[in-house]
């Protein structure tokens, strides 16, 4: 069986129960070099470094990740991605499995001398998988939206997000780039967005980093049933 890559921030990484036996291995290729841990069947990337030495979202260096991926024999990926949500009714501390996004920046490539015109998708096999995970995990998801990536690292304006809502569900600044090169590499990659937080302006108090990162800590405990629950599928 192919391995399983699982792209996410540092959180994952305190689950033992997932990773305690993982093997720490420093990769590098042609586009960089990146930190993965491997344990049996799984790779796993923290998109933002290790603890302790954070990259910022418009530092991280996509392509060296997901050929890391790709070298140590992964064909399907599945991500855990913080975003804000653009919709009242989309609260924080919900889950969403996007099925579309949008980068009006273009986005990372891994070609760099043919032109090569890919078709960007989600994984729809992953997204079925994800969903069914979630259900088995009793965390309830919502199934399809669209995800608005920004280049980061500020947050957005106000009105930045007036003109997002009404063409997107989530925004963040990690998943399309992610997405886009995996699809150049030939993976499947889906995304569980975690909603950490409301948007800029979509409700009245003032958005804090400190507020984004208590939810997201919040959401933790259910992102690591909903991807044990993936393996333990998986893994038939």
């Amino acid at each position: 069986m192919e391995r399983l890559g699982i792209v996410t921030g540092t959180l994952a990484l305190r689950e033992k129960a997932l990773f305690e036996a993982a093997e720490k291995k420093s990769v590098e290729n042609e586009y960089g070099k990146t930190v993965v841990y491997v344990c049996g069947d799984v790779v796993l990337v923290p998109r933002h470094g290790e603890a302790g030495k954070y990259v910022l979202p418009h530092l991280i260096n996509h392509p060296a990740n997901m050929k890391a991926l790709k070298d140590l024999g992964v064909e399907e990926v599945i991500a855990v991605n913080s975003t804000g949500s653009l919709k009242k009714a989309l609260a924080p501390g919900m889950f969403v499995v996007p099925d579309d996004f949008i980068f009006l920046a273009g986005g990372p490539t891994v070609f760099r001398e043919e032109p090569v015109h890919i078709t960007p998708n989600l994984s729809l096999k992953v997204r079925l998988r994800l969903m069914e995970a979630a259900a088995a995990a009793g965390v309830v998801v919502v199934d399809k939206g669209v995800y608005w990536q920004t280049m980061g690292p500020r947050l957005e304006t106000k009105a930045e997000i007036v003109m997002m809502a009404g063409y997107a569900e989530v925004v963040g600044m990690t998943m399309a780039s992610e997405a886009i090169v995996a699809k150049e590499l030939d993976m499947e990659y889906a995304s569980l967005c975690s909603v950490d937080n409301y948007a800029h302006g979509i409700e009245e108090r003032e958005l804090s980093m400190e507020q984004i990162l208590r939810q997201s800590r919040e959401n933790a405990e259910s992102v690591n049933r909903i991807i044990s629950k993936y393996l333990e599928r998986r893994r038939g």
